[in-house]
């Protein structure tokens, strides 16, 4: 495995030498991509994403719960994420390893650095607020897994409904109320391979790729970036890649409409 990997690195960057990716798409172009929402009746919210081959589901569920010492007044987000092994052959069962660790995080910080859930709205009486829990699931990967599981939250939490609150308790059965949300946030991921730079990498460029950029945007502001891989972005690309990030962006929240 590890010698065909580096055939295919070394395919990869080549075509990149010669202007090209694999599928012949445009460096700044996504796959094609598809928002399901509401396909889990159980969860408050869910939606499935489909981003070229990758495909990732997320499912939102509110529970009532404490609130975190330090912040008596705010409700609770909470972001997982768990790499199916039928997802890929590399996904082993078991605990989160550290890819899906690092994917909760990454959604989990565009979420709740651009406020899109105010948590002070969470808050229903002393020692009591609700609890929003955020669970994704890789069920096909093929690169990319950070802006479709970013996609697939958003679409989620947009689709959920708070259950009636009735004598401080959660009536389940009853979903009245849409769970509310500020702001819109996506994210757009570049990799480095070579000299160039392409938005939405596939599978075989990830693995070809020296550095990986991720930029989480509402319609108005950055408001969170994650760098993973051993290279580098230079000032000008970071200041490209901050203009590409809102365009590319705009496009991905017109699917979650």
């Amino acid at each position: 495995m590890e010698i065909l990997d580096e055939i295919k690195k070394d395919y990869i960057i080549d075509l990149m030498k010669k202007n090209k990716r694999p599928d012949d798409r445009g460096y700044f172009d996504y796959r094609p991509c598809t928002v399901e929402k509401g396909i889990f009746e159980s969860a408050e919210g869910s939606a499935r994403v489909k981003l070229g081959k990758t495909q990732v589901v997320a499912g939102v569920k509110i529970e009532m719960g404490t609130p975190f010492k330090d912040r008596p007044g705010e409700g609770v987000l909470s972001t997982t994420a768990e790499l199916l092994p039928l997802a890929s052959p590399t996904f082993e069962p078991g605990p989160p390893d550290e890819c899906a660790i690092e994917l909760a995080r990454i959604v989990d910080r565009g979420i709740r650095s651009s406020n899109t859930i105010d948590l002070e709205s969470l808050f229903i009486e002393k020692d009591k607020v609700l609890m929003i829990f955020v669970d994704v699931y890789v069920l096909d990967h093929d690169g990319n897994l950070i802006d479709a599981s970013a996609l697939a939250s958003m679409a989620a939490l947009l689709n959920a409904k708070v259950p009636k609150i009735e004598d401080g308790k959660l009536i389940k059965a009853e979903r009245i109320d849409n769970l509310k949300i500020t702001q819109k946030v996506v994210t757009c991921t570049f990799s480095k391979i070579g000299s160039q730079i392409v938005l939405d990498p596939r599978l075989d460029e990830e693995k070809a790729m020296s550095a990986r950029l991720t930029l989480a945007t509402t319609p108005e502001h950055v408001c969170a970036m994650q760098k993973g891989g051993k290279g580098a972005f230079t000032s000008d690309e970071l200041i490209n890649l901050v203009d590409a990030s809102f365009e590319k962006g705009n496009e991905l929240r017109k699917l979650l409409d």
